[in-house]
């Protein structure tokens, strides 16, 4: 029988701005800590319990826990120059990102805009500057409704993001025109991400739908999930993993509606499946209350998911390793609406890890993925895989194997 690794990202719950915040224009970022400064009493029991109130450097440390956590804890520094989605998953699985995504402050150059009506017909687009997906739909929802036109809009990310009703335009439609979009936008406006944003209109306003899609570069496949992959590993996809990588070393995808949903169809899997990684996304911190600065939706999503972990913990089997660490930041308590350049927090247990060990502050996110790569293969026969090769970091499972 072989081992199984439980990977969660809690997508944005970053734990304190970097060193270099201040070039990312984030100086004072702290997703975690004003979210916990803001309601001293947020019940993050599992959590605290794995050893996220232990994490040096943050500002949530507690120095004198009346008990010792049962898990490994620390954080993580991000190498890559970056605060975004693809940039944070990529270094997890050892994809270093030198040189950042381009990203449009003052909308798409009009060559790119044309080139986009020209090749999918749409006729025009509404928006082309930096939004926020909410306050643009309500923009152009009107015209939108009447034309079908596409609302095309960008954030500090880089990403180029397409919203159309699911009724005037269609689904199949609209992601007819980000695949277009996606063959348009390589070399040098090749965006992180192309995104759809399909939402519905109700007789208030709008809903934005769970039918969303992300449209990725492809990712090097010198990386941990192809490794694991080519290795004869399962690497299940659980919300939009699959979208970041764009199905590279993916061997099955789990679409989910939400972060409820996402939480249950990994307890679902876990139940099910016995072997290899299960790598989940849950999305709705980052897309429903981080980017609307919605502090209190934010605090109380996470103490859903502390209480959701609190029933997993049981449910795991003797050589079980569960992770949980963030992407990047996004401070609903911060200026704007965008992603927060930030440290991310690190959690692991397993039944024969040595608990409470500190992992301090690991020097790249890309050490995660390495660890999780040496618990599944290192008992293979085939060891070649565990030579070094061009992806970072550096796996600790050394340090906290009991």
């Amino acid at each position: 029988m072989g081992r199984r690794v439980i990977w969660i990202v809690l997508d944005s719950v970053g734990a304190g701005c970097l060193p270099d915040a201040a070039d990312f224009g984030d100086d004072g970022a702290d997703t975690l800590g004003h979210i916990i400064k803001s309601y001293p009493d947020i019940r993050l029991d599992t959590m605290r319990k794995l050893g996220l109130f232990a994490i040096e450097g943050t500002s949530f440390q507690e120095k004198n826990a009346k008990e010792q956590p049962i898990g490994c804890y620390g954080r993580a520094v991000e190498a890559s120059k970056g605060k975004d989605t693809t940039t944070g998953h990529w270094e997890m699985v050892g994809i270093h990102t030198k040189n950042p995504f381009p990203t449009y402050p003052n909308g798409f150059p009009q060559d790119v805009i044309e080139s986009f009506i020209k090749k999918t017909g749409c006729g025009a687009v509404y928006g082309n500057k930096v939004a926020s997906g909410i306050p643009i739909i309500e923009e152009y929802i009107e015209e939108h409704m009447k034309t079908g036109y596409p609302i095309v809009y960008t954030s500090a990310d880089s990403v180029f993001q397409i919203a159309a009703s699911e009724e005037k335009v269609g689904l199949e439609r609209l992601y007819e025109m980000c695949e277009i979009a996606r063959g348009m936008l390589q070399g040098e406006h090749g965006v992180g991400r192309v995104i759809a944003r399909p939402f519905v209109k109700t007789e208030d306003g709008f809903k934005r739908t769970s039918n969303r899609r992300d449209y990725a570069l492809n990712p090097s496949a010198d990386n941990v999930l192809v490794h694991l992959k080519d290795a004869g590993e399962n690497v299940i996809a659980v919300g939009k993993i699959r979208d970041i990588f764009n199905g590279v070393g993916i061997t099955r995808d789990i679409h989910t509606d939400n972060n409820t949903d996402g939480m249950a169809k990994t307890k679902q899997l876990v139940d099910e499946v016995s072997e290899g990684l299960i790598f989940t996304n849950l999305v709705d911190f980052d897309m429903v209350y981080g980017h609307r600065r919605d502090l209190q939706g934010y605090k109380e999503a996470l103490e859903a998911f502390d209480a959701w972990l609190g029933e997993l913990l049981p449910m795991l089997k003797e050589d079980d390793l569960l992770v949980i660490n963030a992407d990047h930041g996004c401070d609903p308590t911060y200026k704007g609406s965008d992603h927060t350049r930030e440290y991310i927090p690190v959690l692991l247990y397993g039944k024969k890890l040595t608990g409470n060990i500190s992992l301090e502050t690991r020097e790249c996110f890309a050490d995660i993925g390495q660890t999780i790569k040496q618990y599944l293969l290192e008992n293979k026969t085939d060891y070649t895989l565990l030579k070094p090769s061009n992806a970072i970091g550096k796996s600790f499972l050394d340090m906290i194997r009991g």
